[in-house]
């Protein structure tokens, strides 16, 4: 839920006034692998869930959801008012080579493009270059207002970013909103793993910001061969995604679209 604060407002021509302001809410979260930590995020509280098994999908560590046992929120973990900010998962086969937050997405400063771009390639389980997809521009066009109109926490704070995904008809099938980009599309992956929904062959992934190497890696991992975003592109997501044989579109605004890699997919008309 949003967090609510008193705001004094002015204007340029002299009136003040309070108001009460929503605002988007904020807190870590760890993620805890056989009582090993992995990794702490900011996130908004809500699907922490989808988020943590979206988390270890997106980084290779598990293939999808029926690879863990048990998860909880840990009892112990509490904050100050109450708030749970520890997931702890237990996989249903005991690992002993689990990265100690070694991931290339929290951790590539200084990594070269091509070694990040390799290590995706080789950690990747699904393929996406002989996906069939094909999908028309006017349909494309619609999915921004599609994402739009679920955007509810938006509407309330304007502070969240956005991730959809939608089947090859163009509906809308998960929408999840969060403070950073990568949880939400984590928590959208995390759902398609806990319906059993992996690979998501044939499907789009909206980014309601910019498309950014870390989301093209995450769609990769789970076999998205469309990532659309309504700004720019990354240089770097423009390379992944066309050595993996994904279509990365940008600009997707308006009637108006940029397709930087994958364009047999797209038709005009």
């Amino acid at each position: 839920m949003p967090r609510r604060c008193r705001v004094r407002q002015l204007t340029t021509a002299g009136e003040v006034r309070w108001l009460t302001d929503d605002l988007s809410a904020e807190e870590p979260l760890e993620i805890r692998v056989e009582g090993q930590a992995l990794s702490v995020t900011m996130r908004t509280p809500g699907d922490d869930f989808d988020l943590a098994v979206g988390f270890l999908v997106t980084e290779g560590i598990i293939a999808g959801a029926e690879e863990i046992d048990t998860m909880r929120m840990c009892p112990h973990a509490a904050d100050a008012s109450g708030d749970y900010n520890v997931v702890e998962v237990a996989l249903r086969e005991r690992r002993v080579d689990l990265p100690a937050r070694n991931f290339y997405t929290t951790s590539s400063c200084g990594v070269c493009g091509k070694a990040s771009i390799d290590a995706v390639r080789t950690r990747s389980r699904f393929a996406v270059r002989d996906d069939p997809v094909e999908l028309s521009a006017m349909l494309l066009a619609s999915l921004p207002g599609r994402l739009r109109e679920a955007q509810r926490m938006f509407s309330r704070t304007g502070g969240v970013h956005a991730a959809g995904i939608f089947d090859a008809g163009g509906e809308v099938l998960c929408v999840r909103e969060d403070v950073g980009r990568h949880n939400a599309f984590d928590k959208v992956i995390g759902w398609a793993a806990t319906q059993r929904r992996l690979p998501l062959t044939s499907h789009v992934i909206l980014a309601s910001g910019r498309a950014s190497f870390e989301l093209t890696q995450k769609a990769l991992m789970a076999g998205i061969p469309v990532l659309a975003a309504v700004s720019a592109p990354s240089s770097l997501a423009v390379q992944l995604a066309e050595q993996c044989g994904m279509t990365l579109i940008g600009f997707l605004r308006g009637e108006q679209m940029n397709v930087y890699t994958g364009h047999q997919r797209v038709v005009a008309a």
